[in-house]
C-alpha cells in the first residue's frame, strides 16, 4: 500500500492497511474534522502521530481505542455504540480497548465533570461513517455499480439490484485504498438502530467472573509492594522514626522516610501490613489540628462577620427586603464526606534510569504524569501512564497524590513498586468532599411571588461553594449570592458533582420552605418562577428554560404529583453539568419513622445512547445522593477523622435502597451528560417529603442525625403542625 505523508493532515486522521488485510482509520479527538492520510501499517500509523483509531480486521472486528478511563460510566459500551451506530456494524462483532496516555493524540483524556460522552460524541458518529462511506465505495469499484445503489446493515455492504453483498472483514483491504471524504453525511435520528436501546455492559462477564480488570489487580513479575504510614492528623509533621522492628519483620525489604510519609517496602502487601504495625513514628505539630465543633463555631462567625466575595447582584436587595411583605432566613450546612470507592486507591511505578512507567486507575492520567515528570525532573515524553479500570472514583482519583508518591518512592529504592492503601488510609489521610454552612434569605411581596433572594455560602477549602448563575439566578429581579472560604490544612477536594452535591440540595429544601410560606404549590412555584425568567429575565440566565420546566413537567406527571393518598411527595429539580433532573420522592411513616419508598426521576441529558447506562447512571446518582443524605458524616477531633473505616462512615446498604423509576426527555439535542446531574436533587426531594410527612425541615446532613429518626417525636410534631 502506498504512503501519503500530507504533514497538513497528520493531525486530523491517518489510516493503515494491516498485513491481515484490514485497515486501520485514526480519527482526531481535538479537531471536529475527520481527514485522512493513508499509511503503510498500523505502526506506522502510530509514528504520525494518530490521535485514536477505529480498525476492521480481516475477520470483521470493529475495534475502537478509548482514551478516557472507564470508572463505570458505561463509556466503554456507549463509545462503541455510537460507532456501530454510523457503521451499521453488527454489534456482536465490535470491541473496545483502553487506550494509554497519549496527549498527542487525545484531546481531555480523563474523566470526569460527566463530559466523556458530550465530547466525543461527534467525533465518533464520524468515524463511523466516514469508514461506513469508504467500504461502500470500496463495494461499488468492486461490482461496478454507483456507489448511491449501494446499503449497509449488520457489517455488510449490499446492492439489492444484483444481490450482490459482501462483508466489511472482505471489503477492508480494498477500502483502505479508498480516497478518505472530507466530510460525511450522519445518520437521521429517526434512523438508529442501536442508539437509544438498551445495551448489557461489555465488560459484565469480565467484572463478574473476576477478571483481572483493575489496578488492584495489575502484577508484574519482580515488583515490590508498599505502604505508607502517614500523620494520624492533619497539622502534624514527623518528629522520629524507629523502624528497627519494621525492618526485621519477615519479607521486609526497606523502610522509607520521605516528606511527611514513612514506606514500608516488602515482598507482599500482608507482611508490609503487619511491618506497617510494629513501625514507630513520632509526630509533632505542625499547623492547626482543627476539629468539626470549631469548624462550627467558624461557620457561624463568617457568616456574620466574614468578608465575602460577590458572585452575583441583580437589582436593588436591600429595598427589596425592606418592603417585603414576608421574609424568610434559613441555614443549611454540611459535614466533609469521604469518596470510599470500592477499589482502594493503589498505583505501581518503575522509575528507570530510561524512563518511568506508571500503570493504575486514575481519572486523571495526564495531571499525574505532569505531576511526576516535575517532581522527578524527567521530561513527560519518558513516562508512560497504562490506565486500568477503576473500581469507583467519585472524584477521590482525580487528585494524583497516590501516583506520585509510588513514583517517587520508586525513584528512592530503584526498583519497581505497587503502592497499595489500606480503606482506613484514604478516610484518615486522602481527601474530601469540603464542609459548608449556607444562609438563605427570601423576600416576598404581598401576593407571594419572591422579589429578594440571599445566598451567602461558606466553605473550608471550598473555593466559591455556590453556583451564582443556576436557577432561581435568573427568576428573581433582586438577588444576590456571595462567597466566604476558610483555608485549612484537611485535603479536600471534587467529590461527584463538586459544590452542587449539597447545593442543590439546600437551595432546593429552601425553595419549599419559600413556596411553603407563599401558600404554593412548591412545584406550580418553580414554574411560576421560571416563566418570569422566561418573560422578564433578571440578568444573564446560563441554563435552558424550556429543559428545566420539560423535566419539572414530566416528573410531575409520572409521579401522579399532588394526586395521591398514603404518600408524602417531595419535590426537587436541578440543571448541573449541562442536563437536567427532576425528582418526585414519596416517604410513609413506618413506626412512626419516615421511610423512602419510591424516587421518580425525569432527565434530560440529551439523545440517550446506552438506555441500560442511563438508566443505571440515574439510579446509581440518587442510591448514592440519598445515601449520603442519610449518613455521609466525616468528622475531625484534633486534626484526626472519628471515622476510620466502612464500621464507623456509615454508607447506605442494600435494604435501605428505594425503589427508582426513571424518565428522559427526548428533545432530540445531542448527548449532555449523565454521570453527576442525578445525583444533586435527590437531598431536596428526600428532605422535603420528609417536611410534608412529618412537618420537620431537615436543614442538616446527615439526615439520620436528626431526632426525628429516634421514633420518638414525630407523632408530636405531625399533631402539633397538622400537616398531612
Amino acid at each position: 500500500m502506498s504512503t501519503t505523508n500530507d504533514t497538513s493532515r497528520r493531525n486530523f486522521l491517518k489510516m493503515s492497511s494491516l498485513t491481515a488485510g484490514g485497515f486501520i482509520l485514526g480519527f482526531n479527538w481535538i479537531g471536529n474534522q475527520l481527514k485522512a492520510a493513508p499509511v503503510a501499517n498500523a505502526a506506522m500509523a502510530g509514528e504520525i502521530g494518530f490521535n485514536s483509531y477505529l480498525s476492521i480486521s480481516a475477520e470483521g472486528i470493529v475495534t475502537l481505542y478509548s482514551p478516557n478511563p472507564e470508572l463505570g460510566q458505561n463509556i466503554i459500551t456507549s463509545f462503541p455504540m455510537i460507532v456501530a451506530e454510523e457503521l451499521d456494524a453488527d454489534w456482536s462483532k465490535v470491541k473496545i480497548e483502553q487506550a494509554h496516555l497519549d496527549t498527542v493524540k487525545f484531546d481531555r483524556q480523563l474523566t470526569g465533570g460527566s463530559g466523556a460522552v458530550p465530547h466525543s460524541w461527534m467525533k465518533l458518529r464520524k468515524a463511523g461513517a466516514t469508514v461506513r462511506h469508504m467500504l461502500i465505495a470500496a463495494a461499488a469499484k468492486q461490482w461496478n455499480v454507483p456507489e448511491t445503489e449501494c446499503t449497509t446493515a449488520d457489517s455488510f455492504v449490499l446492492h439489492a439490484a444484483s444481490g450482490k453483498k459482501a462483508s466489511y472483514g472482505e471489503l477492508a483491504a480494498s477500502a483502505a485504498m479508498m480516497p478518505v471524504p472530507a466530510d460525511v453525511k450522519l445518520k437521521d435520528r429517526k434512523d438508529f438502530k442501536l442508539i437509544g436501546t438498551a445495551v448489557r455492559n461489555v465488560e459484565n462477564n469480565k467484572i463478574i467472573t473476576g477478571k483481572p480488570l483493575f489496578g488492584l489487580d495489575f502484577y508484574r513479575e519482580g515488583m515490590l509492594h508498599a505502604m505508607i504510614q502517614r500523620p494520624k492528623a492533619f497539622g502534624l509533621k514527623i518528629k522520629s522514626v524507629d523502624a528497627a522492628a519494621a525492618k526485621a519483620m519477615p519479607g521486609i525489604v526497606d523502610v522509607v522516610t520521605f516528606g511527611n510519609n514513612v514506606a514500608v517496602v516488602g515482598k507482599s502487601t500482608w507482611e508490609v501490613m503487619k511491618a506497617r504495625k510494629v513501625l514507630k513514628v513520632e509526630y509533632e505539630k505542625d499547623g492547626n489540628l482543627e476539629s468539626s465543633a470549631d469548624h462550627n463555631k467558624l461557620f457561624l462567625d463568617l457568616l456574620d462577620n466574614g468578608k465575602p466575595k460577590q458572585e452575583r447582584k441583580n437589582g436593588d436587595v436591600d429595598t427589596a427586603f425592606k418592603n417585603a411583605a414576608k421574609t424568610i432566613k434559613s441555614e443549611y450546612q454540611c459535614p466533609f464526606l469521604s469518596h470510599s470507592p470500592m477499589e482502594p486507591m493503589n498505583f505501581f511505578a518503575h522509575v528507570r534510569p530510561d524512563g518511568v512507567e506508571l500503570v493504575g486507575p486514575t481519572q486523571t492520567p495526564a495531571a499525574a504524569r505532569a505531576a511526576t515528570s516535575k517532581l522527578l525532573n524527567i521530561p513527560e515524553d519518558k513516562i508512560t501512564v497504562s490506565i486500568t479500570r477503576l473500581g469507583g472514583g467519585f472524584g477521590r482519583r482525580l487528585k494524583f497524590d497516590y501516583v506520585v508518591e509510588a513514583a517517587e518512592l520508586s525513584s528512592i529504592i530503584k526498583a519497581p513498586v505497587k503502592v497499595t492503601w489500606l480503606k482506613e488510609d484514604d478516610m484518615t489521610g486522602g481527601s474530601y468532599r469540603p464542609a459548608v454552612r449556607y444562609r438563605f434569605e427570601a423576600a416576598l411581596d404581598a401576593k407571594g411571588n419572591m422579589v429578594g433572594y440571599k445566598l451567602r455560602g461558606v466553605g473550608i477549602n471550598s473555593g466559591n461553594p455556590t453556583r451564582p448563575d443556576n436557577f432561581p439566578s435568573g427568576a428573581v429581579d433582586n438577588l444576590l449570592i456571595e462567597s466566604v472560604e476558610h483555608v485549612s490544612p484537611i485535603t479536600t477536594g471534587a467529590w461527584r458533582a463538586p459544590i452542587t452535591n449539597f447545593l442543590a440540595y439546600a437551595e432546593q429544601s429552601f425553595l419549599d420552605e419559600v413556596a411553603f410560606a407563599a401558600g404554593k404549590d412548591p412545584v406550580q412555584f418553580r414554574l411560576d418562577l421560571l416563566q418570569k425568567a422566561k418573560t422578564n429575565p433578571a440578568g444573564e440566565i446560563k441554563y435552558d428554560i424550556d429543559r428545566m420546566v420539560g423535566v419539572i413537567k414530566l416528573a410531575a406527571e409520572k409521579s401522579g404529583w399532588g394526586t395521591k393518598k398514603n404518600v408524602s411527595q417531595g419535590f426537587s429539580v436541578y440543571f448541573s453539568h449541562r442536563s437536567y433532573v427532576a425528582q418526585v420522592c414519596e416517604v410513609v411513616m413506618d413506626k412512626g419513622k419516615p421511610l423512602v419508598k419510591k424516587v421518580y426521576a425525569a432527565s434530560d441529558c440529551g439523545q440517550v445512547v446506552n438506555l441500560s447506562g442511563a438508566r443505571q447512571q440515574v439510579t446509581g446518582g440518587i442510591v448514592d445522593g440519598y445515601g449520603h443524605a442519610m449518613f455521609g458524616k466525616l468528622s475531625f477531633k484534633d486534626g484526626e477523622t472519628e471515622q476510620k473505616n466502612y464500621n464507623s462512615y456509615r454508607l447506605i446498604r442494600m435494604k435501605e435502597i428505594p425503589e427508582v423509576e426513571t424518565h428522559f426527555v427526548d428533545n432530540g439535542i445531542d448527548p449532555t451528560g449523565l454521570g453527576e446531574p442525578a445525583l444533586p436533587p435527590t437531598g431536596g426531594a428526600v428532605a422535603n417529603a420528609i417536611f410534608k410527612a412529618t412537618g420537620k425541615r431537615l436543614r442538616n446532613q446527615p439526615f439520620m442525625d436528626e431526632e426525628l429518626f429516634s421514633g420518638k417525636k414525630v407523632e408530636s410534631v405531625l399533631k402539633k403542625e397538622k400537616i398531612n
